[in-house]
């Protein structure tokens, strides 16, 4: 997935392993729907507001294992299994999970490893598989049935790169990206022509803030491998150099080469996203509406386009799709952008709500071992504790500087009353060339802070002649700030 996705964040399993060779249980009782995650979230916020500390943590555990129950340490239900297609070679599953039936691919790869449980490379691309599949569905035991999936699959055949390959990916989708790199590099070393491998290599180097080397990977990655997936990469590594027309060219391009409906899907998407950052709704809305024509349960798309919604002016069609974006899936970015434009229209009880279940997800993620310091930092700078706010930041920076780092830390630092020490952070955030409307407020707001009236003046400008609806609250204080700004001159 395209770095810019949003990561959901898995919990801990709480199966056994079974010994090396054994087949998993064949039966265990179904897993909660979205909506009982959701419900369990709703639970656990409430809790956390009655309680922190050790209580939290615990009460992190038990959520987990809510949200959890039932699945078997390779994934899913049984039941499901037994239905699958059987005998799924690993050829067979490698062509699924690039077409994106990815549902599919897991319940068929369950029962091909119950009956083949020596297939190393089955038990690589099951892992692999929950790694994709966790990344939208909200489940937060897959990643840790990912783990144990992989370890399987290395335990069978110690080094293969399919495995490695997984291995990156998993560490990636938990943040740990300096990991993510050295597995990439190990697969690559056994299989330079990895598409996996070669992908995770690029979204570690993003991730770290080695652009120039992320560069360098992206191309190396279009000689070797070239298609939907690398294109994309190669597109946002180009747009955080501030080369906003090569990535539109490359997703184009890749729009062009998309095989079947996943793919339509996925590079529709991120075309809206490139688009709607720079201010141009109609245009993302109709890449949008093509995603959703390909597959219309599609959630990157449908937040997308409730985004663009919301920054066109229909704050209530994004308050429907968002709902039902958080409904299915409860991630930190769409439940902000939900309080928000609750919050925008007056509704700060249910704008709490949404913000609480933010915590309720960190905590969550943190007790799957995900880092969600970034996360917490944007959540907490504005909706939250701003010191817990800049302790996440900092100790994100710490770990990967990048302009998404840099531009939390700054922000943190001025809610906390520190903008003159934000400032070069600020600064940062927006030296690549990256054009990002919030940076840019962030900045401004900062610049202001710190009395420096006519650079303020110019950030506030920029972000909003860029992307004036980047979001309901922020829009507003930049405009409200650049109005005062101008009648003190």
């Amino acid at each position: 997935m395209s770095p810019r996705s949003n990561d959901s964040t898995r919990g801990s399993g709480q199966e056994a392993t079974p010994p090396a060779g054994a087949p998993p249980a064949a039966e265990t009782p179904r897993p909660p729907s979205a909506a009982g995650r959701v419900d369990a979230l709703r639970r656990f916020a409430a809790a956390a507001r009655r309680g922190r500390g050790p209580h939290l943590a615990s009460c992190a555990v038990l959520l987990a294992v809510a949200m959890t129950a039932g699945a078997v340490a390779v994934g899913g239900d049984g039941r499901d299994a037994a239905r699958a297609v059987p005998g799924v070679s690993r050829a067979v599953s490698a062509d699924v999970l690039v077409r994106g039936e990815v549902d599919w691919a897991i319940r068929s790869l369950q029962t091909h490893v119950r009956q083949q449980p020596r297939d190393f490379g089955a038990w690589a691309a099951l892992g692999f598989a929950q790694v994709e599949r966790a990344r939208t569905d909200g489940d937060p035991s897959r990643y840790t049935r990912a783990e144990r999936a992989l370890a399987r699959s290395l335990a069978l055949r110690p080094g293969n790169d399919q495995a490695l390959a997984g291995q990156a990916a998993l560490a990636a989708a938990r943040h740990d990206f300096a990991a993510a790199l050295d597995h990439a590099d190990r697969a690559l070393e056994r299989n330079p022509y990895s598409e996996r491998a070669l992908c995770s290599r690029i979204d570690a180097l993003v991730e770290l803030g080695r652009y120039a080397e992320a560069a360098k990977a992206a191309a190396v990655a279009d000689r070797r491998r070239p298609g939907v997936p690398v294109f994309t990469r190669y597109a946002y590594v180009r747009e955080l150099r501030g080369d906003v027309r090569t990535a539109r060219r490359v997703l184009h391009r890749a729009l062009d080469s998309a095989a079947g409906p996943a793919d339509v899907a996925y590079v529709a998407t991120a075309l809206g996203n490139l688009e709607r950052g720079q201010g141009r709704y109609d245009t993302a809305l109709h890449h949008y509406a093509r995603a959703l024509a390909a597959d219309d349960a599609y959630l990157p798309a449908l937040e997308g386009r409730a985004r663009a919604q919301a920054a066109d002016g229909d704050r209530a069609g994004a308050i429907t799709t968002l709902e039902q974006v958080v409904a299915r899936s409860p991630l930190p970015g769409p439940l902000v952008a939900l309080g928000e434009l609750y919050e925008d229209r007056g509704d700060r009880a249910k704008a709490r709500e949404q913000y609480a279940l933010v915590d309720a997800w960190t905590a969550l993620a943190r007790a799957g071992g995900v880092d969600v310091d970034l996360d917490t930092a944007l959540a907490a700078a504005d909706h939250g504790d701003t010191a817990e706010a800049l302790r996440a930041a900092r100790a994100a920076w710490d770990r990967r500087r990048t302009v998404h780092t840099a531009d939390a830390l700054a922000w943190a630092l001025h809610r906390a009353g520190r903008s003159a020490e934000a400032l070069p952070y600020a600064r940062r955030a927006t030296a690549t060339g990256y054009r990002d409307a919030a940076f840019l407020h962030h900045r401004g707001m900062i610049e202001k802070a710190a009395g420096q009236d006519r650079a303020a003046r110019a950030s506030l400008t920029a972000a909003l002649r860029l992307n004036p609806g980047f979001s309901p609250l922020g829009a507003r204080a930049a405009r409200a700030a650049l109005e005062g700004l101008e009648a003190a001159r």
